[in-house]
């Protein structure tokens, strides 16, 4: 079995090693790398890094070395072909089955590289002819410098059907068409691909043509065309100018996607090194993974025409399923009509800078294209766009990211929707306090290495009707799911089935009350649940059985009063042990500071009481 250095440099491309390396030792991330202690010799202090750019991993202090392959047999003990087959198998590639013609193969796929240097050269010798002079003429009026030109090679292929066949024949036709230079079709002649246009030679990521894109010069379709996937060319997972672009994010720590390859090399001209670009196609899967190991958060510059926001929506979606923890995408809009290369030559490069330095993150873009899809004037169109949200968060395979989308779009939606309604509701509804509180209350967080926060004494009866009125509304657990985890309940029964609650609300994300006492009935806490849902004296109206009948409003003030329950109690503690500490201040040390805060957390805490006592209060309204 022959495996050529073509086949295996995909397969170390494919790989993530910092993933591989961290299934069995424990890895930091240490700015563009990740370090960790080596598992080839004993040590306390991290000297062994691993670099998924390059590829690679090597130890200071002992000398390993070596890529995905090597890891697999010195660290896993494989051979060679096992260590190959189960990465392939990750990677889902076939590994090439034995053949013993492999080998002749693999010399005739070597002399592609051969041919395309071969054909890089003679198109520039066009360019630089007497036939050239369209095509340097169109660069001209682009404002492109000769150096530019120099430095990403542009050629011309003359609007001739045989010239580059006659010019390379010394290469024979069956390279020529295995190199996608020719097009060969059933009872006719190969003939040349690439007729009247200014050539763009693609490259790989050691610099190598593997490539072309060929625009027309004159009237025409298609405006762009490219070369044919090849042994050397794969379209979705090759992105242009990616040679040039590595080394410059290494200085910058950033990568910009633009949408076509003459949009990269504007960028490149006006000093924006760290760019790259698809091929024709929105951006793939494979792209984006190739892109996160440079960088976390790479920023795409689309148009803010129509078409350049579904351009942007479609890399969006296609992230979705892939998104791990740190790795997401940035996204920048182009003024409408306006591409890279316009933007910098009518405003400066100052005015691209400026719009880099403030990008959308990518819920935000997903949040704003789908809010301006259409007008939002009736009850179903919300609900539509509520549904279109839940969506994308359930497409997220990571159950962490999604749970925090959730969250993310709930928050963004109930803003759009019921912020208004809500302040007014509350205004009158926080009138009765005699103190005058308001909802604006202190935030406390948790003062430990924990992130949690006990609850016991008076505040578990809170924490019990905090469970009903959970089971009543079952959508509010998402919504709440950060300050129910940091929860810790000191009855152990309350404390299970809170964690049920939590753990049901992550594998279904629409529930009901009936659905989520069905879930219940598997697991020791139903008997508890129900308990909760009979106490009477659990007197909040978020705990209390609604009539069928019961208007919107009164259901929102009931899930709104849950909502401020849940932060009062997970706040409460922090503030406790913030006034104890005062109190320890002003007894050290009594001044008008100390003192001032001492009672500034009193209040606080009086008011916290208050604001608890007026929610079990049911007015008329129930």
């Amino acid at each position: 079995m022959t495996l050529s250095p073509q086949w295996l440099d995909e397969l170390r491309s494919r790989t993530t090693l910092s993933t591989l390396i961290g299934r069995t030792v424990k890895v930091q991330k240490a700015g563009r790398e990740f370090k960790a202690c080596c598992p080839f010799h004993n040590e306390k202090t991290p000297s062994f890094t691993i670099n998924d750019e390059k590829g690679f991993y090597h130890c200071f202090g002992c000398g390993a070395h070596g890529d995905a392959i090597r890891w697999m047999t010195d660290q896993r003990g494989l051979g060679f072909m096992d260590a190959v087959k189960d990465l392939a198998a990750e990677a889902q590639m076939e590994v090439p089955a034995p053949d013993p013609r492999a080998a002749q193969r693999q010399e005739a796929r070597a002399t592609l590289h051969d041919v395309m240097a071969a054909a890089q050269d003679w198109f520039v010798t066009q360019f630089n002819g007497i036939e050239g002079t369209a095509a340097r003429d169109y660069l001209k009026n682009r404002g492109i410098s000769d150096k530019t030109i120099k430095e990403f090679g542009f050629g011309f292929a003359p609007d001739s059907r045989g010239r580059l066949k006659e010019a390379l024949s010394i290469h024979g036709v069956d390279q020529l068409v295995e190199a996608g230079l020719l097009i060969k079709v059933e009872d006719r002649d190969p003939y040349d691909r690439f007729r009247g246009r200014l050539m763009i030679p693609i490259r790989d990521p050691r610099g190598r043509v593997i490539a072309f894109g060929g625009r027309i010069l004159g009237d025409g379709e298609p405006k762009y065309l490219n070369s044919p996937d090849t042994p050397l060319f794969d379209k979705g997972r090759t992105l242009y100018n990616l040679d040039k672009a590595s080394p410059a994010s290494r200085q910058t720590g950033r990568i910009l996607v633009v949408e076509g390859y003459m949009d990269a090399i504007a960028l490149a001209q006006a000093g924006f090194e760290d760019v790259v670009a698809p091929l024709g196609t929105a951006l793939t899967e494979n792209q984006i993974e190739r892109i996160w190991k440079m960088v976390e958060a790479p920023i795409l510059c689309f148009d803010g025409d129509n078409a350049g926001q579904k351009a942007a929506m479609r890399a969006a979606l296609r992230a979705l399923p892939i998104l791990r923890p740190s790795h997401s995408l940035n996204f920048i809009s182009l003024p409408a009509g306006q591409d890279p290369d316009d933007l910098i030559r009518s405003d400066g490069p100052q005015a691209f800078a400026e719009l880099i330095a403030a990008p959308q993150m990518l819920g935000e873009k997903i949040w704003q294209v789908e809010f301006e899809a259409e007008p939002l004037n009736t009850p179903e169109s919300k609900a539509g766009l509520k549904k279109r949200l839940s969506d994308h968060a359930r497409d997220i395979a990571d159950h962490d990211i999604a749970q925090h989308y959730r969250q993310d779009f709930q928050e963004r939606y109930e803003s759009a929707f019921f912020a208004k309604r809500d302040s007014h509701n509350r205004q009158g509804q926080f009138q009765r306090s005699k103190n005058g509180f308001k909802s604006q209350y202190v935030s406390f967080k948790p003062m430990d290495d924990t992130k949690s926060v006990l609850i016991d004494g008076h505040d578990l009866r809170i924490a019990k009707a905090i469970l009903g009125g959970l089971i009543r509304h079952p959508s509010q657990i998402s919504r709440h799911f950060e300050e129910l985890t940091i929860m810790r309940l000191a009855d152990s029964q309350m404390q299970a089935l809170l964690s049920e609650l939590i753990r049901a609300a992550m594998r279904k994300e629409m529930l009901d009350m009936q659905g989520l006492l069905t879930i219940l009935e598997q697991t020791d806490c139903y008997n508890v649940a129900k308990g909760l849902l009979r106490a009477d004296a659990l007197n909040f109206i978020f705990n209390r059985k609604l009539p069928e009948t019961a208007p919107s409003e009164l259901i929102e003030r009931a899930q709104s009063d849950l909502a401020e329950a849940i932060k009062v109690i997970t706040a409460r503690p922090g503030l406790e042990a913030a006034l104890a500490e005062a109190t320890r201040r002003v007894q050290d040390n009594l001044d008008e500071e100390s003192y001032a805060e001492q009672q500034r957390l009193r209040q606080a805490k009086q008011e916290f009481h208050e604001r608890l006592v007026e929610l079990t209060q049911i007015d008329d309204v129930v």
